[in-house]
């Protein structure tokens, strides 16, 4: 990944550095193990643990000889051993053992990361969706104005889909976190189960069930395809950001700061660049899900050709994830919000968005409900016809408003045979009707967030 899509916290994870120290860690703790069982001798452990190093530029001359990573990484480390100790380094080992074993380990790690990344905009969240818990605002469908709802509610839905990939990224993380030790082709020929269970604990790993060569890819899949899913979350909250922030609607916004230029033509600009962005990273972190998904399907007890795909997929994933999680949460935390324009786009239909709460109320009066949605709509289509005239009229904004949906409902009630319709209907149009749940939906997400 780019250093500029890259923070230090996850990318330090994938350097070439940071796998060999990983590739180590697990040769060591196999020579641990086994030291403690009398396999080999602790003195020559000790003199191991004393002398080894890793050179990773001595193991790149030994790999343009061998062509192949362990076998120079294994014969760079024992070079640095004294005496004959160092023949016990990868002893039973194939190379797949540490390879797989220490992904493993790079991995659950990169999960680490992520979940605090997780963490940080669940915090930013829930701060900004109890702030604004009963913030009016519009609700809508197909991006259409639909019925009221607040800033809060809208929020507290994303804060609740955070929690729920917080438990798929745990679930996920103790899926991968797997030791594998069984040998070339997974029946343990050279070391045991034992050792293999040993090594594990003391990595804090789980053995695998049953591996050929490798561990099998379904865990790395569903891994990555978690990283996925919360991709997906993440731009639908910067997707319904950027809608918030175009011009016709402009109820939040990016924070921009006093020196920012938001175009290169046009100095008035105000663009929703960091959530784009965010858009943009989760599509390609998405993308990602497929290799993956490729990668399950080997040869036999194992071939390599999951290992390049692995190589790019894993760390450019990951830190593109992290970057975009961080990025969202800042964005979240120092959001702009308009409350006023809110509550002006919310009453710019005149009451359209209470059409639902009116149909009910001619029901519970006793009107057969086709004969009251077809009122409420046709009360609703003169206020719509009320608003164009005003348009036409050049009226809008001067003074000359149409009549609410209440109104023009009253007055298409007045000459019914029934008045106790009419009379069924509310005196004005309020917003508490569709907020008296709030409170309840907020305890089931939160708990008791009015203490916190």
């Amino acid at each position: 990944m780019i250093s500029r899509y890259s923070r230090a916290a996850m990318a330090n994870l994938w350097t070439d550095e940071a796998k060999l120290q990983q590739w180590w860690r697990v040769e060591l703790a196999v020579l641990e193990v086994l030291a403690e069982r009398g396999e080999i001798p602790p003195a020559d452990l000790a003199v191991i643990q004393a002398n080894a190093t890793i050179n990773p530029a001595r193991m790149a001359e030994i790999e343009a000889q061998v062509h192949h990573d362990v076998i120079a990484f294994v014969t760079m480390v024992a070079e640095s051993v004294p005496g004959d100790a160092g023949r016990w380094i990868h002893y039973g080992l194939t190379s797949s053992d540490v390879v797989d074993t220490a992904f493993s380990l790079q991995l659950c790690a990169a999960s680490d990361v992520l979940e605090k990344g997780l963490q940080r905009l669940a915090s930013a969240l829930r701060h900004q969706a109890i702030s604004h818990r009963l913030t009016p605002c519009v609700g809508r469908t197909h991006g259409m104005h639909a019925e009221p709802i607040t800033f809060g509610l809208k929020l507290a839905g994303f804060y609740a889909e955070v929690q729920r990939n917080l438990a798929r990224l745990s679930h996920a993380r103790q899926e991968i976190a797997i030791c594998k030790l069984s040998g070339a082709v997974g029946a343990y020929t050279q070391l045991s189960p034992a050792v293999e269970a040993a090594v594990a604990e003391r990595l804090q790993l789980a053995p695998e069930t049953l591996a050929t060569q490798v561990v099998p890819r379904d865990r790395h899949a569903m891994w990555f395809s978690t990283l996925a899913v919360i991709a997906g979350g993440l731009e639908r909250l910067a997707t319904e950001l950027r809608h918030l922030q175009r011009t016709e609607v402009a109820e939040a916004s990016e924070y921009f700061d006093t020196a920012q230029k938001g175009s290169s033509a046009m100095p008035h600009k105000r663009n929703p660049i960091l959530s784009e962005n965010v858009v943009g990273l989760c599509r390609y972190v998405r993308s990602n899900t497929l290799a993956a998904l490729e990668n399950i399907a080997l040869w036999h007890e194992r071939d390599i050709s999951h290992s390049a795909v692995e190589r790019i997929i894993a760390p450019d994933a990951s830190i593109a994830l992290d970057f975009a999680l961080h990025r969202m949460a800042g964005v979240v935390e120092r959001l702009q919000i308009d409350s006023e324009r809110m509550a002006h786009n919310l009453w710019q239909t005149d009451g359209l968005v209470f059409s639902q709460s009116l149909l009910l109320r001619l029901v519970e009066s006793g009107m057969d409900r086709d004969t009251a949605y077809r009122a409420v709509q046709t009360a609703a289509r003169r206020v719509v016809a009320g608003q164009a005239k005003a348009a036409k009229d050049g009226m809008v904004g001067k003074g000359g408003k149409s009549a609410d949906l209440l109104a023009c409902l009253r007055i298409q009630l007045a000459d019914s045979a029934d008045p106790k319709h009419a009379a069924a209907l509310p005196e004005k149009l309020e917003l508490d009707y569709y907020y008296r749940e709030i409170d309840a939906v907020f305890a089931r997400i939160f708990g008791d967030y009015a203490s916190s």
